[in-house]
């Protein structure tokens, strides 16, 4: 039996092979989990991120919707409510992609012209992989 982390990692997988970019994978991957009670219309606000924020190869959008997934989780819903522990995990997220990856920019990480077939098949992998790693954090953290 396959560990959470690694059905992650496949569902992310599977919803970019069915045409979904990167960041709309990870939040498909991760909204039934944490917030079942959002509607899945919630995958368009992600829409955008996919490229590093558009074709623009900034900040992977794998990487950002993680963030995001973790904002749902720690992040506040008023200004007196402490903003740490958010900030705390979303730098922690990302320091650890950055040690997995190498670079949080998508540019960085794939070298192939957006929409190549060599760039998607990099980005699969990017986003499968990035599925598995928030995945992990969350179990280490407890955050399921």
């Amino acid at each position: 039996m396959e560990d959470r982390a690694t059905v992650m990692r496949n569902t992310a997988g599977g919803y970019f092979r069915e045409g979904f970019n990167c960041a709309e994978s990870i939040i498909k991957t991760f909204r039934p989990q944490i917030t079942p009670e959002l509607d899945e219309s919630i995958v368009r606000m992600f829409t955008g991120f996919g490229g590093g924020f558009g074709h623009s190869g900034c900040v992977c959008g794998a990487l950002a919707a993680s963030v995001a997934v973790l904002g749902i989780i720690k992040g506040r819903t008023t200004q007196s409510e402490d903003r740490k522990p958010a900030y705390d995990v979303a730098k922690e997220f990302h320091d650890r992609f950055e040690g997995k990856f190498g670079a949080t920019c998508c540019r960085a990480l794939n070298e192939y012209p957006f929409d190549s077939k060599e760039h998607l098949r990099t980005c699969i992998k990017i986003t499968g992989n990035t599925a598995k790693l928030l995945g992990e954090y969350m179990e280490e953290k407890g955050l399921y």
